[in-house]
């Protein structure tokens, strides 16, 4: 994979990164270090420039796993991670609220730092914006990040449109990291415009809908007890019966195009913007390959309107995360 893009002024990464939440957190218990290992080496063997990382992921097993496979080859990858999730007894929890003082902010960074065994951080998001904390004293404390070369880039993460452009007066924001797929649209109101306007990336995380856009789970998929996917509104049985109907769609595309459903899903959210980098994240060899595949799909403009024109008939069931956790996004 050669295919490049630009986030913001001048971060150039792979068309697609590689989200390696997964590997240690969300979807049941870690994975084997060894081969998550390997599974990151191979994607770099395949092109791939951009990881995304975040302390809260394990907590912090996800990065000292990034940091240690990428290690080798570090001058040649772009490794992003996050701070402002509040710290409880056993470290960030995403249950745990959100902090983002900029004296935490330093503290997370040189751990960070540490972990992933580097000198500088390509990419800091804001994981959750902390309302408690003026964005411009979040922003203030990045640039000094930056001017300090503990930091290269500025990002935030599932941040309002109001927000973005006071902390993008301050420094200019590098890239927003929001869930953005066939699913999750919500962004194309205000967000989307926004970023266009100040010149700002985009990194659509979950584009295919946390697995359910691959086309290889139903309501009838069994998911681990450890799964947090069991505690989000959309992965309930209704809500999986109910929104089967736009895997179908994608199934119909991907039988025309000889692709897969998830080839179509990421192709669809490629060919939005030229400045959107989708992170779609995977523990298996085979689905790193079939979603790098989806570079080679070339989706017409013919393709997208019947895409576009089926899509708006199907109203997706369930909200995306629970209701306690909804004030936590686009404040």
């Amino acid at each position: 994979m050669t295919q490049k893009r630009k986030l913001g002024r001048g971060l150039e990464v792979s068309a697609l990164g590689l989200g390696c939440m997964g590997m240690s957190f969300f979807y049941g218990p870690p994975k084997d270090t060894a081969e998550m290992t390997k599974l990151l080496r191979a994607a770099v063997d395949r092109g791939v420039t951009f990881f995304d990382t975040a302390e809260v992921y394990g907590p912090f097993l996800n990065e000292e796993l990034v940091g240690a496979a990428l290690a080798p080859v570090r001058d040649q990858v772009v490794i992003a991670t996050k701070f402002g999730i509040k710290h409880g007894e056993n470290g960030p929890s995403p249950l745990s609220g959100v902090d983002s003082r900029p004296e935490q902010i330093r503290r997370v960074t040189d751990a960070s730092l540490k972990r992933l065994r580097t000198d500088r951080i390509d990419l800091l998001y804001q994981h959750r914006v902390d309302p408690e904390v003026p964005i411009e004293d979040v922003a203030g404390t990045v640039k000094d990040l930056i001017a300090e070369g503990k930091v290269k880039h500025f990002g935030l993460s599932e941040a309002g449109a109001a927000t973005i452009r006071r902390a993008h007066a301050v420094h200019p924001v590098t890239a927003l990291q929001s869930e953005y797929s066939l699913w999750m649209r919500e962004h194309e109101a205000e967000i989307i415009p926004t970023l266009e306007e100040l010149g700002i990336g985009l990194v659509p995380y979950s584009p295919l809908g946390k697995g359910f856009l691959t086309g290889k789970m139903d309501a009838s998929t069994p998911l681990a007890d450890d799964d947090l996917r069991r505690l989000l509104p959309r992965f309930s049985q209704d809500a999986m019966e109910a929104n089967q109907a736009l895997v179908s769609l994608l199934q119909q595309i991907a039988d025309d195009k000889r692709a897969t459903p998830a080839q179509i899903a990421l192709a669809w959210v490629l060919a939005q913007k030229p400045w959107f980098v989708p992170i779609p994240g995977t523990t298996k060899l085979h689905r790193l390959e079939e979603n790098l595949g989806a570079l080679d799909v070339e989706l017409t403009q013919g393709d997208l309107q019947r895409i576009e024109e089926a899509s708006a008939k199907i109203r997706i069931q369930g909200a995306r995360v629970p209701e306690r956790l909804q004030a936590r996004f686009g404040r």
